[in-house]
């Protein structure tokens, strides 16, 4: 088991299990696989079902079966915080490397960096069968690099990942983050404690929730009392509660205030 530090915005460090590589291109298979899968059944379903033709219906092409396959890993990691189906079947999951949910920005680093499998996508729309051949030739090559990349690097990232500032985790593990951050706050009646909490990011947020959840599994208070103290100190505010208490609520009064703006 691979585990590696992450060291948050409030100086405290997390501990998280980096996802194996047999789990990576397991996950990077089965998304192959769905895609390819996608692919044959609407090219039948437009060509056969509908008796058109690839020549004069390009944009079509396009439109229904170029682009949902070209967006598919941006899209999925962003609605699925950070999983692909694949990841998702492997319990594994990308995260920021200060140990918070990944940025939209983020994703997107990650997915430029997979400009090598473009012309897969597209090379089979207009050009010939011999060239899709070359075009998955060329991709299997390149991805050699991107093996040999995640072998070498500490924290088993390929280049997406160095440029985007992420990680890929095992979600199953007993060390790894929550799912989600938010919180489904429905009590009408709710109070909030600490409004100053809004002066937070995104990124102390989730870094917050993580330290939560791995002082619960840890139980190790040390780690909220940390944090504790430097958000009192941040956003100038006193409470009497726990550590973990105290954190919970700021956790809780967002969720109520990010509703309600």
């Amino acid at each position: 088991m691979s585990i590696i530090q992450i060291s948050t915005a409030f100086n405290i460090d997390l501990e998280f299990e980096l996802a194996s590589f047999h789990k990576r291109l397991l996950a990077y298979m089965i998304d192959f696989i769905l895609l390819i899968a996608y692919l044959v059944s609407m090219k039948y379903v437009l060509y056969n079902g509908f008796s058109i033709t690839l020549h004069d219906n390009i944009g079509l092409d396009i439109l229904v079966i170029s682009l949902p396959m070209l967006f598919y890993s941006l899209l999925t990691e962003l609605w699925m915080n950070g999983q692909t189906i694949g990841k998702k079947l492997m319990s594994i999951r990308v995260i920021s490397l200060d140990g918070g949910e990944a940025t939209m920005g983020q994703y997107v680093l990650r997915w430029i960096t997979k400009f090598f499998e473009w012309p897969f996508l597209f090379g089979y729309m207009v050009f010939s069968e011999s060239a899709l051949y070359a075009y998955v030739i060329i991709t299997g090559f390149l991805g050699i690099g991107v093996i040999i990349c995640i072998l070498v690097t500490k924290k088993g990232q390929r280049l997406g990942d160095i440029a985007a500032g992420t990680v890929i985790v095992d979600s199953k593990s007993e060390l790894s983050i929550a799912d989600t951050v938010f919180m489904d706050i429905r009590d009408q009646d709710y109070k909030v404690m600490f409004p100053e909490v809004m002066r937070l990011s995104d990124g102390d947020i989730n870094t917050i929730k993580s330290v939560l959840t791995q002082s619960q599994k840890r139980k190790n208070e040390d780690l909220c009392y940390r944090v504790e103290a430097k958000v009192k100190e941040v956003l100038n505010i006193q409470s009497t509660l726990s550590p973990s208490a105290f954190l919970e609520k700021l956790l809780e009064d967002y969720n109520y205030l990010a509703t309600k703006e």
